[in-house]
């Protein structure tokens, strides 16, 4: 390239610079290659020390001319290597592509132009120099590279070219040099010598311009890429360049974000490298490849082995050999290696970007010296300093701009690590065999893929600082050495002695979180247990007990959390002080070691940045290899579930053996079954319990381990499994269960299956949602939803295991005869029905009975009752009994959950035939002992779970539906009202909100003050080599440095006791208005979402607001103060402020609305990942009978793709966000820089290096101020949703001193009502109406009436759960609506339905408040026949109760109610009988002792056994709410009314 006419001439003493014509003295040294000194020499003269700054003309010829190319074809191979795999189509030629392109070509023939121009001059027989052959050669052949490129790239679809942008910069960068300078020649002799040259220049320069911008348009997508079906893609894929290394294309959903809050619809879909298909698959790939590699070694080894063994050699070291074989091979395939394999590549190109990150990070202290240097320097020519601003700027720029792009990366391959581990775990869950599938507990894997994915991710994150930080410590190390020598080391040792500290901090807050943990565990488990039996503390008046036990449990937790709290308050003082400290000890040693050390801004300045740059590796390294720790113990638990055994998909052949008939040769454990089921027949499979029936069935669907012999099955299989398994989802995806629906057949097998009449209860018919578990169905229609499931499917063989169980006695009939008997929708299908119900025998072809997994008798009916073996012996004992157990036990079985049966309207059969009763128990007890796999859960355990469902079913679904959509809205969108951080101050106390502010305030002062004093230190003038006063300079910088860390330490004290405190009065008002909330509440909101406040909200309330008021209010004073620092040095900057702090906001405003969204989007479909994964593994045999596996692995990816569409714009929403807010911090850097250059004169360079160093910091902590203001802004809305349940509407108060009754009241125990009306809730229909009655004390009252007729209500009313609408009840003539609730409740016992006791001792059980003697507990006891159980305890009375009582029988617990009754003694006893779920022994001595220790008291009763109140005083029959009849039970069944009607179904009359 051509050159400028400067002629150099070296005098003795100094060269200077003549401008004038081209000399010839010039000329044979600089033009010939390696001639001379002066070829590119770079001359300082004409270069740096003068005002008009300029480049050697060989310079720019050469060296210049060559960075573009030198760079260019330095990325080629490695950029080649990158098309070759970067597939997406090609993209049509478009304008664009061809303007490059002709720019291209023109740039080529511009370069060679001048190459012919030499050569024409050397025809001419000038000689030109070498140069002017070599550069256009070059640069021409790079040209020709570039352009070809062009094409290449748009052949392989790239739209934007990172490669060629920073080819077309540099290029530009370097030709501005050469421009300027030939113009400034031009422009100095008046005329152009050189024309040719001069013109092609400029063509050159304005061509490579026009390429550069040109090349920072994207082309169009490429043609046939698979992305045009996506409904919203992320633009990521399409953007361009600049666009991607900005994160500019987030900017249009932060705008989004900002208008309106974000739902689901506006997120994008996942690139498709991010989906779960691609990556599970890759993963899946990796780690079978591990498994053979692993497999194929064990193979070797086993070889190696057994040849050993058979040749007997002789015990050489061959021997030894073959053991250390054996020892090595134990290993188990490695998931590590498949994880690197498939996401090490890309993980690595972070790694890259990080590395270039660390080096550039230490430039700008470099500058900064130079800057200080500058500013010393009065003759330095100002151009300097404008330029060490602008390179100040650019590095930081460059160091932002790389920083996120690996950070991106990072949190990218952190996404798909846990995309893949999930996908995996998933996957492997459902092929995983029983005996490997029992090792591990649904919770357990559950967490593999919640907590332990999660640790790889957050290690990702951080992982490279494992090679990272180190590399930053040497190299501060070394750059400080460079400053300030060996005195460094004593800066060093004190970091050295931190890290011990640190250490011990960390462990001790460990050891306190786990403690914390614990108390918080206990809190909820007991939060959890008051919920479920509210109504029974409110019937009790049992609540201050429970308050207190609660606040215990609190009070402990908050004392570790306090001892917490002091320990982060040391931390946060280690970490503010520790650079202080650093820098404290080294500028001591350094001039207190010699007295010609002098401490100058420069050395100071760039120390203190460099100690900056250390604390972030120092604190982090310590963290992440705790973290690795963690991780590497996830790591073997996923690898570990990953090599269990898988159940073999071939055990089960589906060939034909014998024509139409299946066969099965099978061999479990030691017993062999033979056995042929012809095809189209029905089978019942009958035997007690554990004897294998079930078990029979798993091997027939392949679930068994199979040892000998053949199983074959011919055709599909659909299976019922005995416990019913229900899917979160429709109650008509749940029967159709993904096969095409048809309207004809679904209504067919609805009727079949009995299913009509629910969908008329169920509030939304076939398209209700069924909750988890199907927690919303009754047991009986779960089971007739899992039948009408297999019937739908339409399959060749049923397997039913004991589908008849869990359903009433009539509608067992009704689903025999309709679906499973020989006129039934099955009929000509092949069925074997595993059954214990003796009646539906007689109609079945073949009986199988089973005795220990052997069969002992086959045949039909007949048959086997000829044949008189044991079976027969069986029926004839039992079978007329069989059918009253059915109704007696189980009919009540839906009545309890849902009024659906009208047919069984009756439940209350009696018979007091001694006889059958006694054959009855007999027949229970041989038929109902539970084996230990949980093989059939008989009538007991069904009536078990019932009756505890029935407490937590919610009444009236409908209105939960409405409740949950309204509250989920109100309470989470949009910004956080001003009124909720005001109300957490005032919980916090509002003077100490005032002091905290204060006093960080006080400690950014103290800070600055130190720095200030230092800069001044720095100024003090050297006389004779030496500073004066050090030892008072030391000193007092010293004194402010520790006043700081002082006033940290007290601030974050003072902090950390104020969010205590607020945590202490929201929990305790929370608690308090949830003891006082009336009991209609809780029947309208579920448990989850009250217990998720004192769970969710309450943890954020204790430890994650405060410790983000606090990083809050740390960044936040350290960018004022360094606000203040810069405009009090260089005061023009306050000019500047004012458009930043503009952008700031904006930016600010539109991050936080935005990323609070996503982080609410993200953690709502979270969840939804998790429990449909715990709902496959309990189903898992029914997904595989049904061959759905495929199906289900496509759900499990969708969910995870669901979450990860709203966590990817999250991690890219704080790339965003970093970009924008460190550009801002970087614009400070630079217009610091610049005002003190412009200000050079008037300031001194301790201020400088006090402003430039706090400018580069604050990058730093605007960003975290940000993110703080974010975080504040999500978490405090717990504040408002504790507030919104501490305020909800409380019933009457617990004792009103003016109205209490006397201490003996009731005395006589009568009972009024009056005109009585009552309703449930407002809004609802009236359930009783206008009732009048009066019980003179002493009399006892049965209340009988269908469901629904109001017994309940009434019971309720007279402990006022339900407050009245009109009328009023009196007992012994004193209005109940007048006293204290406390009052009232304590003076009559109820014995509820279900019996509900709470985790504690006996004790605490029967006696919650200690008022009686153990006499008298040991008296109640005797009474209610408990005194033999629990004296046979070691621990009598302080027995510990396990969750509701779970480790006493439900009969027990019924007589612990009864103790309870028997302890409290009033003068009214309300009894609500048990329905279901309890035994008729336990009843009669409940009957019996109520008869002789209640004598004189008033008992209302509310039966449904009538024979229990057929010797009562009265009976009142209710009906719809109002009175039918009233009067003694003979006078009753006298006058044939309606109690005579159910006396007749009783058989009582």
């Amino acid at each position: 390239m051509p050159h400028s006419s400067f002629c150099i001439v070296r005098g003795p003493a100094r060269t200077y610079v003549r401008r004038g014509p081209r000399s010839l003295l010039l000329r044979p040294c600089c033009y010939r290659l390696g001639e001379g000194d002066c070829f590119c020499s770079f001359d300082p003269n004409i270069s740096v020390h003068t005002d008009n700054p300029d480049l050697t003309p060989c310079f720019q010829n050469t060296i210049l001319a060559w960075i573009p190319s030198i760079y260019l074809w330095a990325v080629l191979p490695f950029y080649l290597l990158y098309l070759k795999h970067y597939k997406r189509g090609y993209i049509v030629l478009s304008m664009l592509s061809r303007f490059k392109t002709i720019l291209g070509v023109l740039l080529w023939c511009v370069c060679w132009a001048d190459l012919f121009f030499s050569f024409h001059e050397l025809l001419q027989s000038r000689t030109p120099p070498p140069v002017y052959f070599v550069t256009p050669l070059i640069v021409g052949i790079t040209m020709v590279l570039a352009t070809v490129l062009i094409q290449y790239e748009r052949l392989r679809g790239i739209q934007s070219s990172g490669v060629l942008i920073i080819f077309w910069f540099l290029s530009v960068l370097c030709a501005v040099g050469p421009f300027r300078s030939k113009i400034i020649a031009a422009t100095a002799q008046g005329q152009i010598k050189d024309r040719f040259r001069f013109t092609t220049f400029f063509s050159y320069f304005a061509l490579i311009l026009i390429e550069l911008i040109l090349s920072c348009f994207k082309e169009n997508p490429p043609f046939f890429s698979p992305v045009n079906s996506d409904p919203n893609p992320c633009p990521e894929l399409n953007s361009g360049f600049l666009s991607k290394m900005t994160f500019w294309w987030f900017t249009r959903m932060a705008i989004l974000g900002y208008k309106r809050p974000l739902e689901d619809k506006d997120l994008w879909s996942l690139n498709k490298d991010d989906t779960s298909s691609i990556i599970v698959q890759q993963l899946h790939k990796e780690w079978d490849k591990q498994k053979d590699e692993w497999k194929q070694k064990e193979d070797v080894a086993y070889v190696k082995i057994s040849n050993h063994v058979l040749n007997h050699v002789g015990d050489g070291p061959e021997e030894a050999e073959v053991l250390i074989r054996d020892k090595r091979q134990h290993k188990e395939p490695s998931f590590l290696k498949a994880l690197l394999r498939t996401f090490g590549p890309y993980f690595l190109i972070g790694s890259f970007y990080k590395l270039i990150q660390d080096l550039l990070s230490f430039v700008n202290p470099q500058l900064l010296s130079i800057l200080i240097g500058f500013i010393k320097d009065k003759d330095a020519p100002s151009w300097w300093g404008f330029l060490i601003a602008a390179l100040m700027f650019f590095s930081a720029v460059l160091q932002t701009i790389i920083l996120h792009q690996h950070f991106q990366y990072c949190f990218v391959t952190g996404m798909r690590l846990r995309t893949g581990i999930i996908g995996m775990i998933y996957r492997k869950s459902l092929v995983i065999t029983n005996s490997a599938k029992r090792s591990s507990t649904v919770g357990e894997i559950v967490n593999l893929m919640s907590v332990d994915a999660q640790r790889f991710m957050d290690l990702v994150t951080f992982l490279n600082m494992l090679w990272s930080a180190p590399l930053q410590i040497c190299l501060a190390l070394y750059f400080l050495w460079q400053t300030l020598g060996p005195s460094v080391l004593a800066g060093v040792a004190v970091m050295i002695l931190l890290i011990p500290l640190n250490a011990a901090i960390a462990i001790k807050t460990r050891a306190f979180q786990v403690e914390q943990m614990r108390y918080k565990d206990s809190r909820i488990k007991l939060m959890n247990e008051i919920l479920s039996g509210i109504k029974v503390l409110k019937l009790y008046a049992w609540e201050p007990s429970f308050q207190e036990k609660v606040l215990e449990i609190r009070k402990n937790e908050l004392r570790v959390l306090k001892k917490a709290a002091y320990l982060n308050s040391l931390s946060i003082f280690a970490w503010i002080s520790a650079p202080f400290l650093v820098a404290l000890t080294t500028f001591a040693v350094y001039v207190s070691v010699d007295e010609n050390n002098i401490l100058d801004a420069e050395k100071a300045f760039v120390s203190l940045s460099l100690f900056n740059i250390l604390r972030f590796p120092l604190n982090m390294l310590p963290q992440v290899i705790s973290n690795l720790a963690q991780t590497s113990v996830s790591l073997k638990r996923i690898q570990q579930f990953l090599s269990h055994d898988e159940l073999d998909p071939n055990c089960v052949e589906t060939k034909v053996v014998t024509p139409g008939k299946e066969e099965m040769v099978w061999m479990m454990g030691v017993c062999i079954i033979n056995l042929l089921v012809p095809s189209g027949s029905l089978v019942a499979v009958v035997g007690h319990v554990g004897c294998g029936k079930s078990s029979l069935v798993s091997a027939l669907l392949g679930e068994m381990e199979k040892l000998e012999g053949h199983v074959a099955v011919k055709g599909s299989v659909a299976y019922v499994p005995q416990q019913a398994w229900i899917q979160n989802a429709t109650l008509k995806d749940n029967i159709l269960f993904g096969q095409q629906h048809n309207e004809q057949k679904y209504q067919n097998v609805l009727e079949a299956c009995a299913l009509k009449t629910d969908l008329e209860v169920l509030p939304g018919g076939d398209h209700t949602e069924i909750g988890e578990k199907g927690i919303n169905l009754s047991g009986g229609q779960r089971q007739r939803v899992s039948i009408a499931r297999a019937v739908f499917s339409d399959a060749d063989v049923y397997l039913l295991d004991d589908p008849l169980s869990a359903v009433d006695s009539h509608v067992a009939k009704h689903i025999f005869d309709n679906v499973i008997g020989p006129e039934g929708a099955l009929k000509g299908k092949t069925r074997m029905l595993v059954t214990h119900g003796i009646t539906f025998l007689p109609q079945v072809d073949h009986i199988v009975v089973l005795v220990d997994g052997k069969i002992s008798e086959m045949g039909s009916y007949q048959e086997l009752l000829k044949q008189n073996g044991a079976f027969a012996e069986f029926l004839r004992n039992y079978a007329p009994d069989e059918d009253i157990e059915e109704d007696e036990l189980t009919s009540t079985d839906e009545e309890v959950l849902l009024a659906e049966d009208t047919l069984s309207n009756h439940t209350d059969l009696a018979d007091n035939e001694p006889v059958t009763n006694e054959v009855r128990k007999q027949f229970l007890r041989q038929i109902s002992v539970i084996s230990s796999e949980g093989e059939c859960p008989k009538k007991m355990s069904t009536r078990r779970r019932v009756c505890e469902k029935k407490s937590a079913e919610p009444p009236q679904p409908q209105k939960i539906l409405t409740d949950k959509l309204i509250q989920a809205e109100t309470s989470e969108t949009g910004t956080v009202k001003l009124t909720v951080f005001w109300q957490y101050m005032k919980a916090v106390g509002l003077v100490t909100s005032l002091v905290i502010c204060f006093l960080y305030a006080c400690q950014n002062a103290a800070a600055i003050g130190a720095n200030v004093w230092l800069s001044d230190w720095t100024n003090e003038p050297v006389i004779n080599g030496t500073q004066r006063n050090t030892s008072m300079r030391v000193g007092v910088y010293a004194a402010l440095g520790l006043l700081q860390g002082l006033l940290v330490l007290i601030s974050s004290f003072i902090l950390a006791m104020g969010g205590i405190n607020a945590a202490r009065t929201l929990h305790a008002a929370l608690l308090e208005n949830k003891f006082h909330t009336p009991q209609s509440f809780f029947d309208t909101t579920p448990t989850g979402r009250i217990i998720n406040r004192f769970s969710k909200d309450i943890y954020v309330i204790d430890e994650v607001i405060p410790h983000t008021i606090l990083m809050f209010l740390g960044t936040f004073f350290t960018s004022v103060s360094t606000m203040l620092v810069i405009i009090s040095s260089t005061p023009l900057f306050a000019v500047v402020i004012i458009p930043l702090a503009i952008i700031y906001f904006f930016v600010q405003r539109f991050y936080v609305a935005t990323s609070r969204q996503l982080k609410r989007l993200e953690s709502v479909s979270r969840s939804p990942i998790y429990s449909h994964f715990s709902e496959t593994i309990t189903g898992a045999s029914v997904i595989r009978a049904y061959g759905r596996e495929n199906s289900f692995v496509c759900l499990s990816d969708l969910k995870v793709d669901e979450n990860q569409k709203s966590y990817f714009p999250s991690i890219v929403s704080n790339r965003w966000l970093g970009v924008r807010i460190e550009l801002i911090g970087n614009f400070v850097v630079l217009f610091a820089a610049l005002f003190a250059v412009l200000g050079k004169n008037s300031l001194n360079a301790g201020l400088v290096g006090l402003s430039v160093s706090y400018a580069l910091q604050v990058t730093m902590s605007l960003n975290w101020m940000v993110r703080m203001t974010s975080d504040l802004e999500s978490n405090i809305v717990a504040v408002e949703r504790v507030k919104e349940y501490s305020e909800t509407e409380t019933e009457a108060p617990w004792i009103i001193e003016d109205t209490r009754p006397p201490e003996d009241w009731p005395t006589q125990g009568e009972v009024e009502f009056v005109d009585y009306s009552v309703r449930y809730r407002k809004g609802m229909d009236l359930v009783l109406k206008d009732l009048s009655l009066r019980v003179k004390g002493g009399e006892k009252i049965g209340i009988v009436g269908r469901t629904g007729a109001g017994k309940s209500s009434m019971t309720l009313c007279l402990f006022r759960i339900l407050e009245a609408v009109k009328g009023e009840i009196k007992i012994d003539g004193v209005r109940i609506s007048e006293i204290g609730l406390h009052d009232l409740r304590s003076k009559i016992t109820i014995i509820p339905q279900d019996p509900v006791l709470f985790s504690g001792t006996l004790k605490m059980n029967l006696d919650p408040f200690n008022k009686y003697s153990e006499d008298e507990i040991w008296k109640a006891l005797e009474l209610s026949h408990l005194k033999r159980f629990v004296s046979s305890k070691p621990n009598t009375l302080e027995y510990e109760c396990s969750e509701g009582g779970e480790n006493l029988s439900v009969g027990q617990r019924q007589l612990v109610c009864l103790a309870r009754a028997l302890l409290r003694k009033t003068r009214i006893l309300v009894l609500d009988e048990a329905t279901a779920a309890i035994d008729l022994e336990t009843d009669d001595l409940i009957q019996m002792t109520i008869r002789t220790q209640f004598e004189d008291c008033t008992v209302l009763t509310i039966a449904h056994r009538l024979n229990t109140i057929m010797d009562y005083t009265r009976v009142l029959v209710l009906d719809k709410g109002t009175i039918a009849e009233f009067d003694t039970p003979s006078s009753l069944i006298a006058s044939r009314g309606v109690f005579y009607g159910m006396a007749k179904d009783a058989g009582l009359a």
